[in-house]
C-alpha cells in the first residue's frame, strides 16, 4: 500500500514491518516520532524511558530474551549511551536489535551538531544512513537481518531533514522473528577474562561486514551520462541535492551502509575519474576513508563542515551558481525563539533576572530564559549539567556564590540526570539551592510523558514518581512548592532559600500552558487612561504584550489571562475583561 510518509514514521512502520516488538526511548528532536508512530500499534510494546542508556539496556533486554528490539534517540542522546553501545558490540546479540539515532546538522534544536558516524566507528558497529523516507522504511528492515546474520546491533542514522520531510513509501505486511533464549555467560557477561576472547570476534565481524559492504544494494552505483567529467560520493540528504542538482548527468555513489566502508567499491568506481568529490555533511568520514585508500578526492577544501547543505550550497561550492540564482524580493524578518504567552517558567525567570541571581541552566523550553529581555540563564551545557555543575560551582566559590546562585532544571530532564546530581549534592553537602521548573510534561519535543505526570506512552495510567518525596529521600530536607504565576510567593521562597546554610529544592509547579486540559482564562486588556508608558511590563517578555502608541497592548489572541503582568503593573493599567 502507498502512503506519504516522513522519515521518522516510516522508519517507524518499517521497524513494525520486520518484527520489532518492543521500543524504548528518550524523547529528542529530531528523533522523537519515530517512537510516538510505532506507540500507534496495538500489539507491540513502547515506552518513554528516563534517559537514553536506560532505554538502550532496555532494548538490548529484549534482544536479549529473544525479541527483535530498538531505542531511538537525538545525536547528543547516544552520548548518554554509549555505555552499554561500546560493550553491546561485544557481547552481541541474541534476536535483532536497532539503534535509531538522529542527527541535526545545523543544529536547529540541539546544543551540538556532533556527527554519530564517530560512534559507529568507534564502537565498531555497522551504521545505515537512509536519503528519504521508502529507505527509512526499508533500511529498518534490512538492519534487524544484518543485526541477527553478523550478530550485532546496528545504528540507523538519521537526520533531521530526512526525519522530517515526506515522500511516498510502500508499505508491507509485520512479520515476527523470534529466537530461544539460551544462558551463555561468556558472549553476555563482560568480566574482562570474557570480554578479552570477545575482542577478535569484533574485529573478524568489522572484516566480514566489509566485505558486506562491497557487495550490498545498500551502496549502489549510478552512472551518469559522461555530460561531466568528475564524480560524486555522497550519502543521506546530500545526495538528494545532488540529484537535484545533476539528475542523471553525473556519475554517483551513493552510500547508505556508512559504517564500515567499502574498499575495493569505492576504488572500482573512482579509478575512471581524475576528480572525484565527496558531499557530506558534517565531518569529513568519507573523505578520509577514501584518502586512507590512497584516493585523491575534493572534500572540505571546498564544501564546509559546519551546518546543513542545500542545492545552491553546494551548486556554489562546485561553480554552477547559475542554477539558483532565485532569491527572494522581501528580506524575511528574523524569528527569535521564545517562551510561550503564559509560560509558567517566565514568573520564576523574572524573579531571578529581578534579584540578579546567577542562573545554572538546562536543556529545555526553559532553556529560552536566557532570551532578551529576561536574561536570566548563566550556563547551559547538557542535560542534568545544572545540578551537577551548581555544586562545583558553589565549592569552588564558597558562601559568596552560594547566596545569590541557583539552577534550574525541568521535571523530565530532572528525571533524566539530573536526580544524580541532586544525589551528589546531598550527600556531598554543598550549600545549593535547586529549582524544579515542574511544568507536568516533557515540553520542547513535543508534550511527552515522564516518570513524574502518571501516564505512559499511551497516555494510561502508570507509576508516577512525587518528586517532593523523592527529594526528601536523598537527603534534602528543605523541599517547597510555589505557583510561578504568584511572583510574591516565588521570590520569598528564593530569598529564604538561599539564605540556608544547607541543600535546598524549590518547585515551581504550574503545567504548561498548551497542555489540552489546561484551560485558559479570559484574556487581559490594557486601560490606555491608567497606562504611565513606564515599560515594566515589557521586562517580563511576554510575547502577548507589545508597546504602540505610547502604551502597553495586550494581543487577545495570545494571552491565556494567567495575571502575572497585573502584579507587575504599579498602575493597575492591566484589566480583565468586565472591569
Amino acid at each position: 500500500m502507498k502512503q506519504l510518509l516522513i522519515g521518522n514514521a516510516a522508519v517507524a512502520r518499517g521497524l513494525y514491518e520486520a518484527g520489532c516488538e518492543v521500543i524504548s526511548s528518550y524523547p529528542g528532536t529530531p528523533s522523537t516520532e519515530i517512537t510516538e508512530e510505532f506507540a500507534k500499534y496495538d500489539d507491540v510494546y513502547c515506552e518513554w524511558a528516563p534517559n537514553e542508556k536506560v532505554a538502550m539496556e532496555s532494548a538490548f533486554g529484549a534482544a536479549l530474551r529473544g525479541k527483535r528490539s530498538a531505542c531511538c534517540m537525538k545525536h547528543v542522546g547516544l552520548n548518554v549511551a554509549a555505555d552499554p553501545l561500546f560493550t553491546m558490540s561485544y557481547t552481541g546479540v541474541n534476536a535483532g536489535l536497532v539503534i535509531c539515532v538522529a542527527d541535526d546538522p545545523g543544529m536547529h534544536s540541539s546544543q551540538n551538531e556532533q556527527d554519530s558516524r564517530h560512534y559507529a566507528i568507534s564502537a565498531k558497529i555497522p551504521m545505515l544512513e537512509p536519503a528519504d523516507s521508502q529507505e527509512s522504511i526499508d533500511f529498518s528492515k534490512l538492519a534487524y537481518e544484518i543485526s541477527e546474520n553478523f550478530d550485532t546491533p546496528v545504528l540507523l542514522k538519521m537526520c533531521t531533514r530526512v526525519a522530517h520531510s515526506q515522500s511516498i513509501v510502500n508499505t508491507s505486511d509485520r512479520v515476527v522473528h523470534e529466537k530461544p533464549y539460551e544462558k551463555n555467560p561468556q558472549k553476555y557477561i563482560m568480566t574482562p577474562g570474557n570480554a578479552i576472547k570477545r575482542h577478535p570476534f569484533v574485529e573478524e565481524r568489522t572484516k566480514a561486514l566489509t566485505e558486506y559492504a562491497e557487495t550490498t544494494p545498500l551502496n549502489r552505483i549510478e552512472e551518469g551520462d559522461g555530460s561531466y567529467d568528475f564524480c560524486i560520493i555522497t550519502s543521506s540528504t546530500s545526495y538528494q541535492y545532488v540529484k537535484e542538482i545533476f539528475g542523471d548527468t553525473v556519475s554517483v555513489l551513493k552510500l547508505g551502509m556508512v559504517n564500515p566502508l567499502p574498499v575495493d567499491l569505492i576504488k572500482d568506481f573512482t579509478r575512471p575519474f581524475e576528480k572525484i568529490y565527496v558531499i557530506e555533511e558534517l565531518d569529513p568520514v568519507i573523505e578520509n576513508h577514501c584518502k586512507s585508500l590512497g584516493i585523491k578526492v575534493i572534500g572540505k577544501e571546498k564544501f564546509s563542515i559546519l551546518g546543513e547543505f542545500s542545492q545552491k550550497s553546494i551548486a556554489r561550492a562546485m561553480g554552477i551558481n547559475d542554477k539558483f540564482k532565485r532569491t527572494l524580493d522581501t528580506e524575511i524578518p528574523v524569528r527569535p525563539p521564545m517562551m510561550c504567552a503564559g509560560c509558567p517558567h517566565r514568573g520564576m525567570y523574572y524573579v531571578l533576572a529581578k534579584n540578579k541571581i546567577t542562573v545554572l541552566g538546562d536543556i529545555g523550553c526553559y532553556t529560552l530564559g536566557a532570551m532578551p529581555p529576561l536574561n536570566a540563564l548563566d550556563m547551559t551545557l547538557c542535560m542534568g549539567a545544572s545540578v551537577s555543575g551548581i555544586h562545583g560551582f558553589n565549592i569552588a566559590g564558597g558562601e559568596e556564590c552560594e547566596k545569590k546562585t541557583v539552577c534550574v532544571i525541568g521535571d523530565s530532564t530532572f528525571m533524566h540526570s539530573g536526580v544524580t546530581g541532586l544525589i551528589n549534592i546531598a550527600y556531598n553537602q554543598s550549600n545549593s539551592t535547586v529549582i524544579i521548573l515542574d511544568n507536568s510534561i516533557t515540553g520542547m519535543t513535543g508534550h511527552q510523558q515522564n516518570p513524574t505526570t502518571g501516564y505512559n506512552i499511551k497516555g494510561d495510567p502508570a507509576g508516577k514518581v512525587n518528586l517532593e518525596e523523592l527529594c526528601r529521600s536523598i537527603g534534602i530536607n528543605s523541599v517547597r512548592v510555589v505557583d510561578p504565576y504568584n511572583l510574591e510567593e516565588c521570590e520569598k521562597a528564593v530569598k529564604e532559600e538561599l539564605e540556608k546554610n544547607e541543600p535546598s529544592v524549590i518547585i515551581s509547579r504550574r503545567p504548561c500552558v498548551l497542555l489540552k486540559y489546561v484551560k485558559p482564562k479570559k484574556p487581559l486588556s490594557v486601560n490606555k487612561e491608567k497606562c504611565r508608558s513606564c515599560k515594566k511590563c515589557m521586562k517580563f517578555g511576554c510575547p502577548a504584550i507589545s508597546f504602540r502608541d505610547n502604551h502597553a497592548v495586550v494581543d487577545s489572541t495570545l494571552c491565556i489571562g494567567c495575571g502575572v503582568c497585573q502584579q507587575l503593573c504599579a498602575f493597575d493599567a492591566f484589566e480583565s475583561e468586565g472591569e
